[in-house]
């Protein structure tokens, strides 16, 4: 039995990183179309008989019809191909949602609040949805497998043995209980890391994200494909997203001016796939505006600049100085080494120091 799973998808997701740069937030949205085209074809390419989504294909919030018809659409492309859909936290299954009001194809089958057992010939497929923005307890540990003579398929979205206590809202699971249920798969979904080898015989499977929804997600993003020999299980991950986040860090303790900055920025080797956040460290020995850089910078594959470094300025030599600088200096000193200020306080007054001697220069 051949099978492929997805998670987190999240069509039609606002893409807030790049949603400042032109049309890149449009673009990135329609290469989600595009990868789903590219799990159907696969599917149809490999005759592959079941289609696993373990939730958020969709953002409830944003999700526009026209994304729907075209992911029907190419769900009637396999007609023989079983999908299954367990909603999660951003696309729970409301009464207003189109999960509920749509007319989905006939294959597909969309799970609800009420843990159901869909029996096929070659598998029992159970499974259960998000009917809220919130779940504290799906009553998973209370599923008995009745027939051990087939495969036993479990799709569900929630939280695995995490000790984020956000994630109690997110239908918290211990993988314990899962693995003493017996399930031969149980296709996850929730967290956007890939997990699926981690251990041997990995049977309980993160897919990942599909598509990267930002800079908290580097690396490949794509889909697990599973085969079952009888019982007996082989996993491949394969990657589907084309562009790749990347994270650059850019030492500029030896840079003197914005424009020089500029020009090393510029020189940077940044292939057309890479969406690039660049991470400024070490030492400025002048005020940065990232906002201003973002700007000037002519590579539209630069989405963010974050800037991570510390103040160059000799500030016990400046402020021994009998000048209105040293007075300066002095003073600001006084507040920052004020015990009770914040870090974001802390970020401030040498921001104001970096300012103050920019205009006392």
């Amino acid at each position: 039995m051949k099978f492929v799973h997805i998670a987190d998808m999240h069509f039609d997701s606002p893409f807030v990183n790049l949603s400042d740069r032109d049309s890149m937030g449009e673009l990135r949205r329609l290469e989600q179309r595009k990868v789903l085209k590219k799990i159907v074809e696969y599917i149809k390419d490999n005759d592959m008989e079941y289609f696993f989504i373990s939730g958020d294909l969709y953002e409830h919030k944003y999700i526009k019809q026209s994304t729907i018809e075209y992911m029907n659409k190419l769900f009637q492309e396999i007609p023989n191909t079983k999908i299954y859909i367990a909603p999660g936290n951003h696309d729970p299954y409301l009464k207003n949602s189109y999960y509920a009001k749509f007319a989905w194809n006939e294959n597909v089958k969309i799970f609800s609040d009420k843990i159901e057992k869909i029996e096929n010939e070659d598998a029992n497929i159970y499974g259960y949805g998000f009917t809220d923005f919130y779940c504290e307890n799906s009553g998973i540990e209370n599923i008995e497998i009745e027939n051990n003579d087939k495969l036993n398929i479990l799709v569900i979205h929630g939280a695995l043995d995490s000790s984020n206590v956000e994630d109690r809202e997110y239908n918290p699971m211990k993988k314990n209980i899962l693995k003493s249920k017996g399930f031969d798969y149980i296709a996850l979904g929730h967290i956007h890391k890939l997990d699926y080898n981690s251990e041997e015989n990995q049977s309980i499977v993160y897919p990942g994200s599909t598509v990267s929804l930002g800079f908290d997600e580097l690396g490949q993003h794509g889909m697990i494909v599973g085969d079952f020999e009888e019982k007996k299980l082989r996993l491949e991950f394969v990657p589907l997203d084309e562009k790749e986040y990347k994270i650059i860090n850019l030492d500029i303790t030896d840079i003197n001016s914005k424009e020089e900055l500029i020009e090393k920025i510029m020189e940077l080797d940044i292939s057309e796939n890479e969406y690039i956040e660049i991470k400024l460290k070490g030492s400025r020995n002048f005020e940065i505006n990232t906002y201003e850089l973002l700007k000037l910078i002519l590579n539209n594959k630069i989405i963010k600049i974050k800037d991570e470094t510390k103040i160059a300025y000799d500030l016990d030599k400046l402020s021994n100085e009998t000048t209105l600088r040293g007075l300066f200096i002095k003073e600001m000193r006084e507040k920052l080494n004020n015990p009770d200020i914040s870090e974001e306080e802390k970020e401030i007054i040498e921001k104001g120091i970096e300012i103050g001697l920019d205009v006392l220069e």
